[in-house]
């Protein structure tokens, strides 16, 4: 029997060199990560639960750490972590993991460019020193981990986040006084205006509807000052059309009357409309 270990990574944030990112993410969680004791005595195999026994670590011997390379122009410039931005402008892309033992554990190469020997070389002494100083760093966040749990402090991703930021979804409680709550409630009834008339019975406007208690004017729709005074212009203005419109059309009718007067209107053929009549054409008989 053995243990079965996934390891889930959720990005958050992804602004370049993910590959990097999630190797540190991926190695951090699994060196954090506690297992159940177990004993085994002939065949039978006993699991203790967190209660009965601590959980013990696995057993990682190294520490496998990527360190990501950008060139730019053919392998002239090189670039080491590079941003979101910059992996889209880059030629090509290297990625070395290596432990701080200096072992090389795997060598990714991507893009079009080709690399001589010397860059390959630069670039793994480049990672040796990174690897290093990323190691370091991770077993004294495991250590102060550790301490602080074991002095009972606070401790997690949910505590290590800043609450003294605009973008902290957190707020600091706030007392309220409730002393004298009952006194001032009915201070305030006293000053306050007496109801209004209340209909006990429902009215009915119109069939359908009806209205219970006490009539309340629907405030939706209603337009601002500066809307109203749109309004108001877009009304004249529709009325000055419309009353141009009128005119002509007295206008148009008194000509009408004066052309009536004078001689017939006749209307000629062309001024007629034509109707046509669109029927399913037949299909042709299939022949052999």
């Amino acid at each position: 029997q053995v243990w079965q270990i996934r390891l889930d990574l959720h990005l958050l944030n992804h602004d370049g060199n993910i590959i990097d990112a999630a190797s540190i993410a991926g190695i951090v969680a699994l060196c954090h990560c506690r297992r159940p004791d177990v004993s085994v005595q002939g065949e039978e195999v006993t699991v203790y639960t967190p209660e009965e026994r601590d959980p013990v670590p696995l057993s990682i011997h190294h520490m496998p750490i990527c360190v990501s390379f950008a060139f730019f122009q053919q392998g002239t410039y090189l670039l080491v972590d590079p941003s979101e931005r910059e992996e889209r402008v880059m030629d090509g892309l290297l990625v070395i993991a290596m432990n701080k033992h200096r072992e090389i554990c795997t060598i990714q190469s991507s893009g079009g460019i080709m690399l001589v020997k010397d860059q390959v070389l630069r670039c793994s002494k480049i990672t040796a020193v990174k690897v290093a100083e990323i190691t370091e760093l991770i077993q004294k966040a495991l250590e102060n981990d550790q301490k602080v749990r074991k002095e009972g402090g606070k401790f997690g991703f949910a505590e290590s986040i800043p609450n003294q930021k605009i973008t902290a979804f957190k707020m600091e409680s706030a007392a309220v006084d409730t002393n004298n709550v009952e006194e001032q409630a009915e201070e305030i009834i006293t000053k306050a205006d007496p109801p209004s008339e209340v209909f006990a019975k429902p009215i009915l406007h119109t069939p359908g509807t009806a209205q219970i208690g006490e009539g309340i004017e629907n405030s939706w729709g209603d337009l601002e000052e500066s809307e109203r005074e749109e309004a108001a212009e877009e009304e004249g203005e529709s009325e000055a059309t419309a009353f141009e419109c009128q005119k002509m059309e007295t206008e148009d009718t008194s000509t009408m009357r004066e052309a009536k007067k004078d001689e017939p209107i006749v209307l000629s053929d062309s001024e007629e409309e034509e109707v046509v009549i669109l029927e399913p054409q037949e299909l042709p008989k299939k022949t052999r």
